[in-house]
């Protein structure tokens, strides 16, 4: 067998968020290497599907098995065409279409220490514990890192072998810590000071710096890593200064990360001596327990030949009994384990073992990718050396019935695989949902996916609704694995129904192009809400996700809800009446909205993002918005000199600088150039100066320059330094780009020019202007070359005033708004949104049966927890209570209520005496009001009053009005349930997707 040598070019718009995660010689490394997989049940197509996304050198496949029924619950590369075909053969293709540049090889025979040396990393899935130990122990004498994955039922397993002594460079996926520096002392040992905002307390004693940026005591710029001890009143000693130059002014302190290493036992030895992943003693206890329930299942398989039936009691029993009679665990210093079997926990393990799960398969197969990647890339710290991951708590609770062995024996379908853990029973509640997807990105396609797998609403009366507004760009295809490069362009909802509905030709999947907002109420109305029994989002704000949750509040829907932020991320649901619902974090609503002071980006900056928005801005005034106000105006007058608007000779002041004439030459453009940055880096900054000196004072007796706004210093051009000289290039060449002229990049050449030229006077005011200023239509395009062009603007700013340096890849995702984003967080959380989904088809469940889970990968993090329950509200004179969950349904009535009809039946029905009445923002209803504006409104029929308040009439089939209460003896923490008034008859005993009565009146 050959394997094609990769090519090692890399690609960065396809990988830019991933670059984010992951660092360019991490994804060069990965471009390199060689994966070997072997096993292509449902866990090894979700290993090689993030593989493959994410960009691996080559994989080659290895499973010489046939295809069979059971394998489709959770194999998305099968189908049923592929009966009896190797899985392996019949997944390369699909495999290799999900990315062009990874070679995918397949091998059909033994795993031989001939084979291993190819490889960098092997992983083992649904493999034979014999396998295991053989393959295992080659690949740990050959230095090949080494992985065992598997799921059985509701439990998965993961084991990584990566060596004795593995080196991992970067240990977290946390950036290194930089600081701004106040002042440095002269002494042994050097005391650093920080600026008053940088926090003393993220760096801890031992760990390695280094410095940049700073003026005077130069000889720290650039040094060799320095250890730190951080002091009682956060200063940090740094060792001896005492022979360096006097600090003057700036620079930045920055963390070195250290390397670690990490030190692994081979297979035959950690099956006795198992270090598990566990975040708690009992979470320690049960990963032991289910440690000894594999090894069980293991040696089941050996005697008879198979695994256990489905819920048979006999195969359970004895699997206990072999759990049993295994060799006890041992410490790690081999020291006895005292631990009880849990043999309830061996018994239902074996129970529901003999299934695979799609959303399993998900969850073990991204930690396993994510594993891959930390051998090839030596980034991240890996397992340590056992992972346990179970979801039983999606079975029945104690109590209920559970499956039988006839509802779980296999039928010849695709879902036999998830039938032999549910049952017939199941599958058919799962085949009648009705669910909506909203996101089709990289955690909708995952979702849509999974779901397509269990069948969520591949029945008659079933079916899936997408909604997405977006379009497919490049970028996408790293992680939206629905997607190909031949879709880019097209909608995203569109694009991933097709793929959905291949992946299973039952499921019928509707897209819709439209986004969910307060826009599209008319699209997403009452009727379309009724028909869906729950919503799955997948969406990147936090805004969208909380007009979402309303909906769902709004019209009793369950919510499952997941996001990632690089390797972490987390998955939610939200029950009606049995959750709290869904609140976005206030920190995070305010995030998105947040905007800076012009006059902070201008002249006080104090953070990197400060810095990124001014050049942003800088870079659009200057080279897109001059020109294009230039050519609208150029239309209609002679002279621009003509024109009256002050902002528009601002404007076109800034464009001009030292130049009076449209520019002819090259030189011409650096001239403009030269003049800009004395602008901005020399005459603007001692303008600033003359208005608000070094020394100023404020009325309260402190200096204005303290805190957050550092005093700047004005720079002298120097075309010996880069960023000076950069920067000049930079303008230049869009300023030519602009006129038309041709640029040039040879920095000698410019150095040269440069030494020639004089620096230019002060700015000119804006009295005159040439007429001949033709643009001829031209602006700067904002693209890959802009953006490096606009870093070296950045580069000079964080200088001035001084802040801590600025790396590309940083500046290039702020202005970009990139949020890091990888393939095996999003198909994790999507797994654990699967396995939530279980929970709420299986029928009611009590607030114990759900979890909310959060998951780190890079730092080895998985927790889970119960949802609150929703707070219960009431009021000192009611006798009723309420949650979030509860509304208040009042029939319109025919003929229709009038208003003073509706506040008295609220008073009757509910003892509430009405201050205040809204529809949304609109006031209905006030008692404050005088008797005459009260009678006015009283007299009115309710739908009459809003349609003259807000000038709307309710839309054609609106079931209610939502209309808000401010009540008598109301609290500053309660928040009445809404006021559904139901506008037909028809719809009065129940609101939209309600399936519970109304609030009950006081007796």
């Amino acid at each position: 067998m050959a394997v094609l040598e990769t090519s090692k070019s890399l690609d960065e718009e396809l990988y830019s968020r991933q670059l984010c995660v992951l660092d360019l010689p991490a994804m060069q490394r990965i471009r390199r290497a060689k994966v070997l997989l072997s096993g292509l049940q449902g866990l090894g197509a979700e290993v090689a599907k993030n593989l493959v996304l994410m960009g691996v050198g080559s994989l080659t496949l290895h499973d010489p098995h046939p295809t069979c029924w059971s394998d489709l619950a959770a194999q998305f590369f099968l189908s049923e065409k592929d009966l009896e075909r190797s899985r392996a053969e019949a997944s390369q293709e699909p495999v290799a279409k999900l990315n062009g540049a990874v070679q995918v090889c397949v091998h059909t025979g033994d795993l031989t220490e001939e084979l291993l040396p190819d490889f960098q990393v092997v992983v083992l899935t649904a493999s034979k514990l014999e396998e295991q130990l053989r393959v295992g122990a080659l690949c740990h004498k050959l230095r090949i890192c080494f992985l065992v994955a598997d799921t059985r039922g509701l439990v998965g397993q993961l084991f990584s072998d990566f060596g004795e002594d593995f080196t991992v460079q970067d240990p977290t996926e946390a950036e290194p810590l930089t600081a701004a520096i106040q002042h440095i002392s002269q002494g042994s040992p050097g005391i650093l000071t920080l600026r008053k905002e940088a926090d003393a307390r993220y760096f801890h004693d031992g760990d390695l710096v280094t410095f940049s940026g700073i003026e005077g005591m130069v000889e720290l710029n650039g040094c060799d890593p320095r250890p730190i001890r951080v002091q009682e009143d956060g200063t940090l000693e740094i060792g001896n200064t005492a022979i360096f130059s006097r600090y003057l002014r700036g620079g930045a302190v920055t963390e070195v990360k250290k390397s670690e290493t990490v030190s692994h036992k081979p297979l035959d030895v950690a099956l006795l001596h198992p270090r598990v992943v566990a975040q708690s003693p009992q979470e320690a206890d049960r990963a032991r327990c289910l440690h000894q329930a594999f090894r069980a299942l293991h040696q089941f398989e050996h005697l008879n030949g198979r695994l256990p039936q489905p819920w048979d009691p006999d195969d359970a029993e004895m699997v206990v009994g072999l759990a049993r009679s295994l060799e006890p665990l041992k410490g790690t210093e081999g020291e006895p384990l005292e631990e009880l079997l849990d043999e309830a926990l061996v018994q239902t393990v074996a129970l529901s073992s003999a299934g695979g799960l799609s959303p399993m398969a998900a969850m073990l197969g991204a930690v396993a990718a994510q594993e891959v990647l930390k051998a090839i890339s030596r980034k991240f710290m890996p397992l340590d050396q056992w992972l346990y991951f179970d979801a039983l708590d999606c079975l029945p609770e104690d109590g209920k019935p559970l499956p039988t062995p006839e509802d779980c024996a296999p039928r010849c379908c695709r879902y036999d695989g998830q039938i032999a853990v549910f049952g017939a029973g199941f599958q058919e509640k799962l085949g009648q949902q009705r669910y909506l997807v909203v996101g089709a990105g990289a955690i909708g396609c995952e979702l849509l996916k999974g779901f397509a797998l269990v069948g969520l609403g591949a029945g008659a009366s079933g079916g899936v609704t997408v909604a997405d507004m977006d379009h497919i760009e490049r970028s996408n295809l790293s992680r939206q694995f629905l997607f190909r490069t031949q879709d880019v362009g097209r909608p995203k909802a569109e694009v991933a129904a097709e793929a959905t509905h291949r992946l299973n030709s039952d499921l019928q999947v509707t897209p819709l192009t439209y986004a969910l907002d307060p826009t599209t109420e008319h699209i997403y109305e009452d009727n379309f809400f009724s028909r869906v029994d729950g919503v799955a989002a997948a969406l990147d704000s936090f805004q969208a996700r909380h007009y979402v949750a309303a909906r769902c509040t709004h019209y009793l829907k369950p919510l499952l809800e997941a996001g990632t932020q690089g390797t972490s991320g987390h998955a939610s649901v939200f029950v009606p009446h049995v959750t709290e619902a869904y609140r976005a974090p206030a920190s995070g609503l305010a995030s998105e909205d947040a905007t800076y002071p012009v006059c902070t980006l201008r002249h006080f900056p104090s953070t990197v993002e400060h810095t990124v928005q001014w050049a942003r801005d800088e870079f659009e005034g200057l080279f897109c918005l001059s020109a294009e106000t230039i050519n609208r105006h150029h239309q209609e007058l002679t002279s621009l000199a003509e024109t009256d608007g002050p902002q528009v000779l601002t404007l076109l002041e800034e464009v001009l600088g030292v130049l009076r004439e449209r520019p002819r030459t090259w030189q011409d453009c650096v001239v403009w150039a030269l003049g800009h940055w004395q602008r901005r880096f020399h005459y603007g900054i001692m303008q600033l100066l003359s208005r608000f000196p070094p020394d100023k004072v404020l009325e309260d007796g402190t200096l204005f320059w303290s805190g957050p706004k550092q005093c700047p210093e004005p720079l002298e051009f120097d075309a010996s330094q880069d960023t000076h000289l950069l920067y000049v290039l930079a303008a230049a060449n869009l300023y030519a780009r602009m006129h038309g002229l041709p640029g040039s990049r040879d920095q000698t050449a410019l150095r040269e020019l440069l030494k020639m030229l004089p620096l230019p006077v002060p700015p000119l005011s804006a009295a005159s202007f040439p007429n001949d200023l033709d643009l001829a239509g031209a602006s700067a395009e904002f693209g890959p070359e802009q953006l490096k062009k606009l870093h070296q603007v950045l580069e000079v700013w964080s200088g001035s005033p001084p802040l801590e340096p600025l790396k590309f890849e940083k500046s290039k995702r702020i202005v970009g708004q990139i949020i890091p984003a990888i393939a095996t967080t999003t198909a994790a959380v999507a797994g654990l949104v699967g396995l939530e989904l279980y929970k709420l088809v299986g029928g009611p469940r009590p607030l114990s049966a759900f979890r909310h889970s959060y998951l780190h990968l890079a730092e080895n993090r998985f927790s889970s927890w119960v949802p609150c329950a929703p707070a219960i509200q009431k009021l000192h004179y009611l006798t009723w209570t309420w949650t979030c969950w509860n509304r208040l349904k009042v029939p319109a009535g025919q003929p229709e209520k009038t208003l003073e009809l509706l506040l008295a039946h609220l008073h009757e029905q509910f003892g509430l005496r009405v201050m205040m009445l809204l529809h949304g923002r609109a006031l209905l209803y006030s008692a404050r009001w005088s008797p005459n504006k009260q009678a006015q409104h009283l007299a009115l029929r309710v739908t009459e009053l809003v349609q003259r308040v807000t000038g709307r009439m309710p839309k054609p089939g609106q079931r209610v009005l939502v209309l808000e209460l401010s009540c008598e003896g109301e609290e500053e923490d309660t928040t009445f349930p809404p006021l559904h008034y139901e506008l037909c008859d028809k719809t009065a005993a129940l609101s939209p997707g309600s399936t519970e009565p109304c609030i009950p009146s006081p007796q």
